[in-house]
């Protein structure tokens, strides 16, 4: 006899990937394409040690408690700013952080824009499978082929071609595009309305809470979990099924 816990494992983790009637693939960037730790945890430690240098006293575990970055393991919280977050809004969480620390607003407004740094979407994107590989391969399928993310345009465009697969990815969804982000269904709407398909014709893959919500709440046909990236199984239970990686989708 199993139990219950093994009964949801075994339903959420199918031997194969049925993607009849899927037209369209929306996948998640950071924790489904890319090591979410290896992108944002080196940021973040890059942020505080330049934080550290411009207020000169030791701000940098007061702005990874808030921002969700445990400098000792180097990971990142599931449901943290810095996992769900835009750069602009972790950008202002960090400021109101160091007005505990400058005499000012302004004073911490300056600090925040001195210290502050952009990722480096091509030496920090280690992808988590074959991309080229899946993505041709859906591709040969006829299956048309989106990104979705809470990162800006311009480094989400440079990853996608570092990875080799920005030409298999007819449409991308960015923070600074004016949608509203993941958890809003917007995103995926915004994909179907480009390509002209329906919500019920559309799957979703995506490593966290809000992928799976945002997936959910549009009415995506298929939503599936990976375990690559920030969430836990517990997080990952509102997917229809739950897989290691992307690497395994089309096994």
């Amino acid at each position: 006899m199993t139990s219950g816990a093994e009964d949801r494992t075994e339903m959420q983790t199918p031997r194969r990937v049925d993607l009849s009637g899927i037209d369209t693939v929306i996948f998640d960037k950071d924790g489904t394409l890319i090591d979410f730790h290896a992108m944002w945890g080196g940021w973040a430690r890059q942020l505080g040690d330049r934080l550290d240098d411009v207020i000169r006293r030791p701000v940098s575990p007061d702005v990874y408690a808030t921002i969700g970055f445990d400098p000792t393991t180097g990971r990142v919280a599931s449901r943290s700013l810095l996992a769900t977050g835009t750069m602009a809004g972790i950008e202002e969480t960090v400021a109101r952080v160091l007005r505990r620390w400058c005499p000012s607003i302004t004073a911490a407004r300056r600090a925040t824009e001195s210290a502050w740094l952009l990722p480096d979407p091509i030496a920090l994107a280690v992808p988590l499978a074959d991309l080229p590989a899946i993505f041709g391969r859906l591709r040969q399928d006829g299956r048309r082929l989106a990104v979705v993310t809470n990162d800006d345009r311009a480094p989400t465009d440079a990853t996608l071609r570092a990875l080799g697969i920005r030409d298999s990815v007819e449409a991308t969804v960015c923070a600074d595009d004016g949608f509203a982000v993941k958890p809003a269904p917007d995103a995926v709407f915004a994909v179907c309305h480009a390509f002209r398909t329906d919500p019920s014709r559309v799957a979703v893959i995506g490593d966290t809470p809000a992928d799976l919500a945002m997936a959910r709440e549009a009415g995506a046909r298929l939503v599936i979990g990976v375990r690559s990236g920030l969430g836990s199984e517990d997080d990952l239970t509102a997917a229809d099924m739950t897989l290691d990686s992307i690497g395994t989708l089309l096994d």
